[in-house]
């Protein structure tokens, strides 16, 4: 009994120990939880087995110890078994040279380090119970004092989405009726020189009531604005901030020589875990914030998994409990650092519906549409068509589509990836999408970026299933139209989803009519703030046409700064800048026609030199 006590301690708690520091550290899957309090269960019943058949076995040895209340019993009986459970170990284990109770007098780490009740001490074997104790309460702090503690319902706060040329949308969200009548006014920045208060306010709109139908949001376009020109905006709710308009189509503010903007996706909130840190905090959003006075960027095209909804735990699949996902997220004390001057356009992925979503509009894609539409798209650029989930825009010298890769798709099973009859898009969208891709674009616009949640590469091996890879007939057909586009104007895929970074060229097949130069390239990035994996998913693999430009696994933030130069010349001319952990670590420059391979440091890839 003795044996078998201490060998389900020592498993149970090297078992729970492990799951504890993986999910609170590296990958907080729901599988985790149950898992660890398994382990617990078990754990509990085998120590106190243990600890008391050392109390039995020492009673037999010495019955006349003197009982005391300084813990001389404890110490009396403890030091009876240590011979037994000396012995017991080496039997289970076949050892009799090395075990963890061998020196238990000498030193106590090794009941520390193995989990099981110390021989001789009380309080070191309650020490060694108390660290499983600490990683249970760990894991549900987690998993439960987020959503319970941190609802969010009073939180209050205005951000911008897309801003065009002459209009700029506003989401505000506003809980208390004290502050009702919601006023909303604007006005121009003056040059410097000038006088901010010779600039007179100009009112852009009101709401008189808000309710929990909206989530107590609402929604201002301010229409009527100059290109290129810096705008103040102001709410009677003391929430305030400013905006810069996108310039003419074909050409970049003055004063500057490019259009900058950045990229990524997948936020989880507190994680890595750190016990210390604030339930709502995102140390991802500190990076970022780091390098954004001098990225000086237009805006923020976040692709996908602003919320986890099934990570570390599902709770509920109703609106109200997608709703609080994302009040969790703009409550964040990090929140205001990345939003005050910065508008945020946003894509859908799947973790803001369901793992690896394929189920179209069913079930809960109608609740997690509720919050999607409320909190992104109501700001987001015009649908490409009346109530689409999928959107077009140009901004300056370069032109956008944001693909929706999980209302339309079709299942990924059973149909085989090259099946005729799959779809990713679903057909209407992939019309806007050829479209998109075929047509002329103003003078001046010579890059077009196309948008996927997803990765295009089929060189992630691990959970291809979910992406492009597994859609492979529809994606060659809106590759062949991305090879087709006349020379002038370059093709980028900006992607995320992995929560790794990798560069990808898809160069036209050889001996086909389209020229070398045709090459499209993806750049996919992740996470923001979220995990990375500890295994490498990606491969290239001989004979797929995919190489590889770069891949970066390592790193819980990664964003991108995609930087477009404006002129008037036939070559378009772009950078992309990969910033890991608040650091810069590669960058890579393209141009329309041809490609100039970037510079930077470690992985693997073709690096080059910007300029």
């Amino acid at each position: 009994m003795v044996q078998l006590a201490l060998l389900v301690t020592v498993s149970s708690s090297l078992a729970l120990r492990l799951i504890a520091y993986v999910f609170l550290r590296w990958i907080p899957g729901h599988h985790a939880p149950p898992l660890v309090f398994l382990f617990a269960c078990l754990y509990a019943i085998s120590f106190l087995v243990l600890y008391r058949s050392q109390r039995t076995r020492a009673a037999a040895v010495a019955p006349t110890s003197p009982i005391s209340s300084n813990g001389q019993l404890i110490d009396t009986l403890a030091r009876g078994t240590d011979d037994l459970i000396q012995k017991g170990l080496q039997k289970t284990v076949g050892s009799n040279d090395i075990t963890p109770v061998q020196d238990a007098k000498q030193w106590p780490g090794w009941a520390l380090l193995w989990g099981y009740p110390h021989p001789t001490s009380f309080w070191w074997a309650l020490s060694t119970a108390g660290i499983n104790v600490v990683l249970c309460l760990c894991v549900l702090d987690l998993v439960y004092r987020t959503p319970m503690m941190y609802p969010s319902y009073q939180v209050s706060f205005a951000r911008v989405g897309h801003v065009s040329d002459t209009s700029a949308n506003l989401l505000i969200r506003e809980p208390d009726p004290d502050q009702l009548p919601v006023f909303v006014s604007y006005r121009s920045l003056p040059d410097s020189g000038s006088s901010l208060a010779d600039v007179p306010w100009k009112a852009a709109g009101k709401a008189y009531w808000l309710a929990n139908e909206t989530d107590y949001t609402f929604t201002i376009t301010i229409d009527g604005l100059q290109p290129a020109s810096r705008y103040q905006f102001a709410i009677s709710n003391n929430q305030s901030g400013q905006f810069t308009t996108a310039p003419r189509q074909g050409r970049v503010a003055s004063g500057t020589d490019k259009l900058t903007f950045l990229t990524s996706s997948c936020i989880k909130p507190r994680f890595p875990y750190n016990p210390l840190s604030h339930p709502l905090s995102v140390p991802g959003f500190k990076h970022l914030a780091s390098w954004l006075p001098n990225l000086k960027a237009s805006f923020m095209l976040f692709l996908g998994d602003f919320i986890y909804i099934d990570v570390p735990r599902r709770l509920g699949s109703d609106p109200e409990t997608y709703r609080r996902e994302y009040r969790q997220v703009y409550n964040s004390p990090d929140w205001p650092s990345v939003s005050k001057d910065l508008p945020w356009i946003h894509v859908l992925d799947d973790h803001e519906i369901a793992n690896d979503w394929d189920g179209n509009t069913t079930a809960p894609y109608p609740a997690a549409a509720d919050p999607w539409r409320l909190y992104h798209t109501s700001v987001n650029p015009p649908p490409v068509s009346p109530g689409a989930s999928y959107f077009e825009f140009v901004h300056g010298p370069a032109s956008f589509f944001l693909m929706d890769t999980r209302r339309y798709r079709s299942p990924s099973q059973p149909l085989s990836a090259n099946s005729t009859k799959k779809s990713m898009l679903g057909p209407e969208q992939l019309a806007h999408l050829l479209s998109f891709v075929s047509r002329r674009e103003p003078e001046g616009v010579k890059w077009k970026f196309v948008i996927s949640s997803i990765p295009f590469t089929r060189n992630w091996r691990f959970g291809s299933t979910d992406t492009w890879a597994n859609y492979l007939h529809e994606r060659q057909i809106i590759l062949e139209a991305m090879w087709s586009v006349p020379p002038g104007t370059g093709i980028v895929i900006l992607s995320g989803d992995r929560h790794e970074f990798a560069a990808t060229a898809f160069p036209p097949p050889e001996g086909s009519t389209w020229p070398v130069s045709a090459t499209v390239h993806e750049f996919s990035t992740s996470p923001l703030s979220m995990f990375y994996l500890p295994f490498r998913t990606y491969e290239e693999r001989e004979g797929e046409g995919e190489p590889c430009v770069k891949y970066v696994p390592d790193g819980n933030s990664k964003f991108g700064a995609v930087e477009v130069l404006g002129g008037k010349g036939d070559q378009g001319v772009m950078r992309f800048r990969l910033f890991v952990d608040g650091e810069e670590v590669w960058s890579h420059v393209l141009t329309t026609g041809a490609a100039v391979v970037g510079g930077g440091g470690g992985g693997k890839g073709r690096d080059a030199l910007w300029g």
